[in-house]
């Protein structure tokens, strides 16, 4: 049996399915070696700013991993789809605890958490402050607050929806912000950073206090090394929270859960998409055709277990922002 395969002159010729076969099973495998790629991208902390973007598409290269295998079965190639189930299967692996949700705890007191970029002055105020309120929001993380876009959201009325804030306003991406429905107390701004890193405390009704930390660390396009010291840097901000104290930690962190050098920084908090179980919340960029194509920004969560957390418009950012439900149990 033969195909047939069309001329550019309207004519046809004959193609070998054989030779069908093969341009299919070389595709497969090199789909698998793309898996592989992702593995090992999804592990590595090299310095390296090609490899720390390239960490960010892991997803769609365990999907081409995928991929090869289910080619190299119909191809019927056994040993060789063997190999590649064993990759396919450690692929899928790294990406497994975003899809399954921890155990939700049968009592305790919930509080609705949101973090955004608001991009300088880009963010619409009115929108914003529309958006807080409709969501309930109790605690807010901002990154690249302005002096400007502080003035505009508290004349929006942030202010009336969230009357208590730690701000440090600054122009471009610098500036960062705590607004909260609770009283704030134990002001803290971390030095020694690129951009504004803030914490404080939050005294919760019928909870106490809950620290709360808004963080942005360099991205790593302005300096790759720059980006790996400030995440290990913050990892000291994160385990300097009293261990008998729930915290949140909110910020665009430019980087994603795939980022070896991400999850490293954790410690005894929890990416609450992770334990929502919520999948890939895409948050960056907005502003181009493509939409979102990677979760820069995150909702850290120590003591307390995120219940859901989704992705939420913010007009005329290049973010979208989180909003969590996180429950926190007294102890």
């Amino acid at each position: 049996m033969r195909l047939i395969e069309p001329m550019k002159n309207g004519g046809t010729r004959w193609v070998s399915p054989f030779f069908v076969r093969g341009l299919v099973r070389l595709g497969s495998w090199l789909a698998v070696g793309a898996g592989a790629a992702g593995i090992a991208l999804h592990f590595v902390r090299l310095q390296n700013k090609l490899v720390i973007v390239l960490a960010s598409g892991v997803p769609l290269l365990v999907l081409a991993g995928v991929i090869g295998f289910v080619g190299l079965v119909l191809l019927r190639r056994g040993r060789e789809a063997i190999v590649a189930g064993v990759v396919a299967l450690i692929g899928i692996g790294t990406q497994l605890p975003l899809f399954l949700a921890s155990d939700v705890p049968d009592h305790g007191i919930r509080v609705t958490v949101m973090q955004a970029n608001v991009l300088f002055d880009g963010a619409d105020p009115n929108a914003f402050v529309r958006q807080v309120r409709d969501h309930h929001v109790e605690i807010l993380t901002v990154d690249e607050l302005t002096p400007g876009a502080a003035e505009a959201f508290a004349e929006a009325g942030l202010g009336e929806v969230l009357p208590y804030r730690y701000i440090e306003p600054a122009t471009f991406a610098t500036g960062t912000g705590i607004y909260s429905r609770f009283p704030l107390s134990d002001l803290v701004s971390h030095s020694g950073y690129l951009m504004n890193q803030l914490s404080a405390s939050v005294d919760v009704p019928r909870l106490g206090p809950v620290t709360v930390h808004a963080l942005h660390p360099v991205q790593p396009l302005y300096g790759s090394q720059d980006w790996v010291s400030e995440l290990n840097r913050l990892r000291g901000i994160l385990d300097s929270t009293n261990p008998g104290r729930p915290a949140i930690a909110g910020g665009d962190f430019n980087a994603t859960f795939d980022h070896a050098q991400f999850r490293a920084l954790l410690g005894r908090f929890e990416d609450a998409t992770d334990q929502a179980g919520a999948g890939y919340l895409l948050t960056y960029p907005t502003d181009k055709w493509t939409g979102p194509a990677v979760g820069l920004d995150h909702v850290l969560v120590s003591g307390g277990v995120a219940t859901d957390i989704r992705t939420v418009d913010v007009k005329g950012s290049d973010h979208r922002a989180l909003v969590a439900k996180v429950t926190f149990t007294r102890s």
